[in-house]
């Protein structure tokens, strides 16, 4: 009983800090991949994972340039995080704007992710830009089939 009230009380204390946590600043200390990165906030280490994209896997074709272009636009660079909550690894998920520059945006834009459409908005301009990197064969479009991460996942 105890067990239940203490859970109950931390998921209303989380939901209670959540708001004040939308716009949270810190540095990109690590790149792990295209699409996931760490930030130092107040002397604490978050692993952000970017919301409404999925960057081919490290071992994929463009996984490796995938991860060198997040950290040319973030490493040692201040970062914005627009927090929308957690994954199922207790990752932060956010949109992450570093140096002025909407990191998930940027890297759909130059062809070194997916927009995600399992979670990302109907009508997410992730859609159009998306559209626009691969009609100009940037990135993973060069390649005449390129396989999603899920895709790519579910096969492994």
């Amino acid at each position: 009983m105890l067990r239940l009230f203490l859970k109950a009380l931390c998921l209303t204390l989380l939901l209670a800090i959540a708001p004040a946590q939308a716009d949270v600043r810190g540095r990109v200390v690590s790149v792990h991949d295209g699409d996931t990165l760490t930030v130092l906030v107040e002397r604490r280490q978050v692993k952000v994972r970017l919301t409404d994209i999925d960057a081919p896997e490290l071992k994929q074709p463009f996984g490796t340039r995938s991860r060198q272009s997040l950290a040319e636009l973030c490493f040692g660079k201040e970062a914005s995080l627009d927090v929308r909550g957690q994954d199922r690894y207790q990752r932060t998920l956010a949109t992450v704007t570093c140096a002025g520059t909407d990191a998930n945006a940027e890297q759909v834009r130059r062809g070194y992710a997916w927009t995600y459409t399992r979670y990302a908005r109907a009508r997410s301009p992730l859609i159009a830009i998306q559209s626009e990197a691969r009609s100009a064969h940037r990135g993973l479009w060069s390649e005449p089939s390129p396989v999603a991460p899920w895709e790519w996942r579910r096969g492994r």
